[in-house]
């Protein structure tokens, strides 16, 4: 009875046996390599590189571009979409003659060839990041601002990889700060932030005032805003005490001329009936007149 068990437990061993090397020899094995990084700038060239041994004859090689939707960059022994006009294809590699920002991400190529084992299935993965050189910023500084007050200007780009880093100028010449201070650099009238592209004025003065623009630098290269003017004034105290005398005598005369209106009784109801009632003509005119109508038909009508 043990002896039947085992003999059986061995036959079913065998038979997952020859299933596994069956599978191994029909489909063969597949050996992923190590990932790699490659940066290029943008509209310059580079190779994604799929390293294979050697070639063979019945070999087959795809690139693909992985993301949400897989999509063709080398297939069925041609390059696809726009890698037609721009790209060649190297033993295994592809070069890219003119790379732009959207080429970045993550590509995979795939090489399978028949060996002694069966289909042997190789790949290889590359992530390509596109260096981008920063566009023009754009710069916020106020045209005017009052001394005392507290200012920020601004800038930004949002093209450049990797992120530029900021600096302002004033009339051409760099502003500087206590650089212990690392990127939030100080000084005595100005904060000024490399990351973020801030430059706050605490206090601002009118020695302040000038032009400024703002530079954004990464790796790759930079890109100047135009210079923008900023005027800072002085606050006229005596001009705001002038104004505000003026119109509290205009709101002085305007409340006297109510109140004397008001105890002359321009402003009183029954003033104002009298006046109406005064107007109207009494019943005893108008019942004269009706009579003196009446006699004047009459003598016309009756002439003597």
């Amino acid at each position: 009875m043990a002896r039947g068990s085992r003999h059986r437990l061995l036959l079913l061993l065998l038979r997952y046996l020859v299933v596994a090397l069956g599978y191994h020899k029909a489909y063969g094995f597949s050996a992923p390599k190590d990932h790699k990084v490659v940066t290029a700038i943008e509209y310059q060239e580079v190779i994604l590189a799929c390293k294979y041994p050697k070639k063979t004859i019945a070999f087959r090689l795809e690139w693909k571009k992985l993301g949400p939707s897989v999509s063709f960059v080398y297939y069925q022994q041609a390059l696809q979409g726009d890698f037609k006009d721009r790209a060649e294809l190297i033993d295994f590699s592809i070069r890219i003659k003119n790379v732009t920002r959207n080429d970045a991400g993550k590509y995979r190529c795939e090489i399978s060839a028949p060996s002694e084992q069966g289909q042997n299935l190789e790949e290889d993965t590359v992530t390509l990041e596109v260096l981008v050189a920063p566009a023009v910023p754009s710069c916020e500084v106020p045209n005017s601002a009052l001394s005392g007050t507290v200012v920020e200007l601004r800038c930004q780009e949002k093209e450049g990889n990797p992120a530029p880093e900021y600096t302002w100028f004033k009339d051409g010449v760099r502003l500087f700060g206590n650089l212990k201070f690392g990127s939030q650099n100080t000084n005595s009238s100005y904060t000024m932030n490399t990351k973020s592209g801030t430059l706050k004025f605490n206090t601002v003065s009118k020695l302040d005032s000038g032009e400024y623009s703002c530079e954004a630098r990464n790796s790759v290269g930079h890109r100047r805003c135009p210079g923008k003017r900023m005027q800072v004034d002085d606050l006229n105290i005596s001009g705001i005490i002038a104004a505000v005398v003026i119109v509290a005598l205009v709101i002085s005369i305007c409340g006297f001329g109510v109140c004397y209106a008001q105890k002359k009784g321009y402003f009183s109801i029954e003033n104002s009936q009298d006046d109406m009632q005064k107007k109207r003509p009494s019943r005893r005119v108008v019942l004269h007149l009706k009579i003196l109508r009446v006699k004047m038909i009459s003598s016309t009508q009756n002439p003597l």
